[in-house]
């Protein structure tokens, strides 16, 4: 698919690739330029396949990026976001350094682990029962009951920017990929490498969890679906529905979208290990999708998170009964293993 159907963004319309340039001048200073790292070597004459280091990013993760965006553009004093836990130690972090009050609404069965980092940062967090729906409603309710600004994590025009600037790196470091693989979520990662290569020949791949594949049904139905909660060992790309956002800048510019299983994710994390890379399950989708694939090509797979339980064990002792963490009660039932 090509990028003719995107526009320079204005109040009212979708992030462009010029927000993309807009949002790495702003976080610069913020953001930590990841490398280009070498993946799994093949044998196969002209193939090359590199890892795009988020997990070195501060805060763990790719998340750093988009947060950065919508703070430093949103000035706000108070924010409520939804988040599975990178996101959210992602704002946490910047909250801290900023003087930003932040709240952070979790699904249940979010990781205890990630939940006491946010804390740890300074954060306060509330837990809803249910998936990933009824966290993103809960947030925005509790948004407008305070008067706080909402900062999703992947459903917003400022997020979408500023994760694009991944894509941007990578391009510019490597001009000569043929093939990204993004890990997919919610969506914001991938609509943001979408943005930085709109007049870029790349392919990008989408990769999503086999038990949630949320954008793969969605654009084979020609509409976004909802799907029901799922549990997958890649914690956080467990979203359930599309973004406004970034759906339609992943339906005009992405060239696939593959799912892999849990098997394939914690292989691909292993491999990651074997090569010195401590990745999250999360941040080794991208990896695995690469390898489901097996083209022969020059391509470069995000290694998008590295918030494994000894990162943060770093910044904090996990304690899930901490009392800066609210529950709220809701009808809907949260979901078996």
């Amino acid at each position: 698919m090509t990028a003719t159907g995107l526009r320079p963004a204005t109040a009212d319309t979708l992030p462009g690739p010029a927000d993309v340039v807009a949002a790495a001048a702003r976080i610069a200073p913020h953001v930590r330029r990841t490398p280009l790292l070498s993946g799994p070597v093949s044998a196969a004459p002209g193939t090359r396949l590199l890892l795009k280091a988020e997990h070195l990013q501060h805060g763990g993760s790719f998340k750093t990026r988009g947060a950065a965006n919508a703070l430093l553009a949103l000035g706000a004093e108070r924010v409520v976001t939804g988040s599975s836990g990178n996101h959210g130690i992602a704002l946490a972090l910047l909250a801290r350094s900023l003087g930003v009050r932040l709240t952070v609404v979790l699904a249940a069965g979010a990781d205890p682990a990630k939940a006491a980092a946010i804390r740890a940062l300074g954060a306060e967090t509330v837990r809803v029962g249910g998936g990933v729906a009824e966290r993103e409603e809960r947030a925005g309710a509790l948004a407008q009951e305070t008067g706080a600004t909402l900062v999703p994590s992947s459903d917003h025009r400022l997020v979408v920017s500023g994760q694009g600037t991944v894509g941007s790196e990578l391009l510019a470091d490597a001009p000569d990929t043929e093939t990204v693989y993004v890990p997919t979520g919610g969506g914001g990662l991938l609509a943001g490498v979408c943005l930085a290569a709109a007049v870029h020949p790349v392919r990008i791949v989408g990769v999503e969890p086999a038990r949630t594949p949320r954008y793969g049904r969605s654009l084979a139905a020609g509409h976004p679906v909802q799907l029901p909660p799922c549990t997958t060992v890649a914690d956080g790309l467990r979203g359930q529905r599309p973004g406004r956002v970034p759906y339609p800048i992943i339906r005009d510019r992405v060239d696939d979208l593959i799912a892999v299983g849990d098997d394939e994710i914690l292989a691909a994390a292993a491999l990651l290990r074997r090569l010195g890379v401590d990745a999250e399950p999360s941040g080794a989708v991208a990896l695995a999708g690469a390898l489901r694939v097996g083209r022969r090509e020059r391509a470069v797979a995000v290694v998008s998170g590295g918030n494994t339980p000894a990162r943060l064990h770093a910044l904090h002792r996990t304690d899930t009964t901490d009392p800066t963490e609210t529950t709220v009660a809701t009808t809907t039932e949260e979901h078996a293993p």
